[in-house]
């Protein structure tokens, strides 16, 4: 990489977001959906990418008819040539592209013991290869222009810690933060022209569940403390235009990572004991395996699932890490308040 390249992204911040050509994979449901019209709203060109046609076409209409501009791919990231196809409609209609966000991904729900290799290598085909590619054409080209681009991956607490009847999902998503963090290491080294963010997501309420591939007797669901998918697609897009390491979608995910960190043996028998019976509703039975979207597209334009708890309206984490100075204001006051009052 040349010297002058890397003095021009020293110099400048990323592009404002409404000055951005975003591509968004998984576009077709759930946080993807969401942070595509949220985006839209706030003048992002996009190029939205899923195994939905049907679906992506509706949403770029809904997108256009509205004034905003985007266009489609139908795209399984699994195969390299399909997420090539992406980024080449990317520069073919708005000759490049500014944030590449790799938020496709499947589930499946059962005993590690239980899941076939076959289904483990297609979940791993789109969680884990679908991210290696696109990160790789992002920073290809991120990497040869003037000015600095964003890759934002969405990985999750699964990814953090282990999660029962989850093991290849968990598994795949701490390929990814390893990848992530490898990735952006060495591009620092290098004083690369790219931010690479790694969104860990806490239980979102999408149909992530209802999509899951399953070995369970009864449906999968998300149980307990839930958040909406907008609060991911906020964090995204404060990704796309700032330059963070890490965002920690709800107070689950950071303190899955904290206890887990420090204090693995006691996180172990607390996930045991509390996490099996909030992923699944014994009033239903499991989808058929040929209804999910392991293989083939599931459907689309749902933002939201069937899950059952506390739905959360924000993450304060969230806040927190748009807002850096705020937790130590608080802190500081909290110290200031003690100090006062042993006098």
């Amino acid at each position: 990489m040349s010297q002058a390249k890397l003095e021009v992204h020293n110099s400048k911040k990323m592009k404002k977001l409404k000055d951005q050509v975003i591509v968004i994979t998984g576009a077709s449901s759930g946080i993807g959906l969401v942070t595509a019209r949220m985006a839209a709203k706030k003048g992002a060109k996009l190029v939205l990418a899923a195994r939905n046609e049907s679906a992506l076409q509706e949403i770029t209409e809904e997108l256009q008819q509205n004034g905003h501009e985007a266009v489609y791919v139908r795209a399984d990231v699994g195969i390299e040539e399909d997420v090539n196809k992406i980024a080449e409609t990317a520069i073919e209609v708005f000759g490049r592209f500014d944030t590449w966000v790799n938020n496709a991904g499947v589930g499946i729900y059962g005993n590690a013991m239980d899941v076939s290799s076959q289904d483990m290598k297609q979940l791993f085909s789109t969680n884990f290869w679908g991210i290696v590619y696109g990160s790789r054409l992002a920073v290809h080209h991120f990497c040869n222009r003037e000015y600095p681009g964003a890759l934002i991956n969405v990985g999750s607490m699964s990814g953090d810690v282990g999660t029962p009847y989850l093991s290849t999902y968990a598994a795949s998503k701490f390929a990814v933060h390893g990848w992530t963090e490898s990735l952006r290491m060495e591009l620092e080294k290098e004083k690369a022209p790219v931010s690479i963010t790694l969104i860990h997501p806490a239980r979102i309420d999408t149909p992530y569940s209802e999509h899951a591939r399953s070995y369970l007797k009864h449906q999968p669901v998300h149980k307990g403390m839930i958040y909406p998918p907008e609060v991911v697609a906020e964090a995204i897009l404060y990704a796309s235009v700032n330059e963070k390491r890490d965002i920690y979608v709800g107070s689950q995910a950071k303190a899955m990572r904290l206890f887990g960190t420090n204090f693995p043996g006691f996180t172990d028998k607390v996930v045991e004991l509390v996490l099996p019976r909030t992923q699944y509703d014994k009033k239903r039975l499991s989808n058929l395996p040929e209804e999910s979207n392991l293989y083939h597209a599931g459907y689309g334009l749902h933002e939201r699932g069937t899950n059952l708890g506390w739905k959360r309206k924000r993450s304060m984490f969230v806040k927190a890490a748009k807002h850096p100075v705020l937790p130590r204001v608080i802190v500081a006051g909290i110290c200031i308040w003690a100090v006062l009052k042993v006098k």
